[in-house]
């Protein structure tokens, strides 16, 4: 461990150079990838920093517990040895779990398509549910919302919505939402005051840049058609929407958000690269099939990750066992908690594989 740390902090410091170097300044392609690479390096880099230092100031204490030392000095020296070791004990912690192998997506911006699934229209409201819940974790987060395309239900609720999430880390913290989300309530449809039980899905994707996955223009086919909804007064009057299909594989993506074609369209080519991007992961992962795979999982659609109790104001992810009786606040967007369980369960996981 302490020679990848130290060749870590190499690179760290060959970095810092190169930063320095006015021909990488006027090359802003090369200054992005530096000052990026060493921004990922420096937590490891500090931590392992913190840690000779640690290590040099035990050894030193312990040198001098050997000498001879009145008692209040040797009780001092002693309280500094235990001190010291707890640090050390920490940073071995952190310093194990920061050169975990690292999702190379984690810090890209996402895309997420929520839909109401079984549950009709009590399923496109808890869709509009997890949608506000996480626009303001985006919000608390200082991330950027924008939404790329909505198909709304009568009442408000959404029977699909797509929206995109802009921020450095978005997906490291957002990729463990995918999966089918269950709402147990009584309905506002529901005269009977009975509960009823729904679901919603949630599929979360990484950003795809064109440099990951090139659409090629004799690949797809654009079809333009009115929007449908709110939308002022160009709705149902000029044809702004737009459909994009990819013939190679047949995955439709469509925009109606704006008002201009050309923005949708670029709007749908976003959506249409991370599914196709979303399809080659999964097709890869399958490969690996029979492998152990993480307790967490990011991907799998219709695995029932979570259930959201309104009677009980109780909310539970499957996957790691936990429960909490604050759903106001989950559905609130106050879910950081849920978030850093799941991190800490993959990297456990991570730990276990690594051994």
């Amino acid at each position: 461990m302490l020679d990848r740390l130290q060749s870590l902090a190499d690179r760290y410091d060959k970095l810092s150079e190169l930063l320095c170097d006015p021909d990488v300044a006027n090359d802003s392609k090369k200054l992005r990838d530096y000052s990026k690479e060493q921004s990922d390096l420096q937590p490891a880099y500090e931590a392992y920093t913190e840690y000779k230092t640690v290590v040099e100031e035990l050894d030193a204490a312990k040198a001098m517990q050997a000498e001879k030392l009145d008692d209040e000095m040797r009780e001092m020296v002693k309280m500094e040895i235990e001190e010291l070791s707890a640090r050390k004990r920490e940073l071995d912690e952190k310093i194990r779990i920061l050169l975990l192998p690292k999702d190379p997506n984690d810090d890209k911006n996402v895309i997420i398509e929520i839909r109401g699934a079984a549950g009709g229209d009590e399923a496109a409201l808890f869709a509009a549910d997890l949608y506000r819940m996480y626009t303001r974790y985006a919000d608390a987060q200082g991330w950027r919302v924008e939404l790329m395309d909505a198909n709304m239900n009568d009442l408000g609720g959404f029977k699909e919505v797509i929206f995109m999430i802009n921020g450095r880390g978005a997906y490291s913290k957002m990729k463990f939402e995918s999966g089918a989300h269950r709402v147990q309530r009584i309905p506002t449809t529901e005269s009977g005051g009975r509960i009823h039980t729904s679901t919603s899905t949630v599929s979360v994707m990484p950003e795809a840049e064109e440099v990951d996955i090139e659409i090629l223009d004799k690949d797809i086919r654009v079809d333009t058609f009115c929007s449908s909804g709110a939308g002022g007064q160009s709705v149902n009057t000029t044809k702004s929407a737009v459909r994009v299909t990819h013939m190679p594989t047949g995955i439709v993506a469509t925009c109606q958000d704006g008002k201009s074609q050309n923005s949708n369209k670029e709007k749908a080519l976003q959506v249409l690269r991370a599914r196709i991007s979303d399809m080659m992961r999964q097709e890869e992962e399958a490969k690996y099939a029979g492998e152990r795979k993480s307790k967490v999982g990011t991907g799998d659609r219709s695995e029932r990750i979570r259930t959201y109790n309104f009677p009980q104001s109780r909310v539970t992810d499957h996957r790691i066992g936990l429960t909490m009786h604050k759903l106001d606040q989950v559905m609130n967007g106050e879910i950081e908690e849920i978030v850093s369980a799941l991190t800490i369960a993959e990297q456990a996981d991570l730990m276990e594989q690594e051994v």
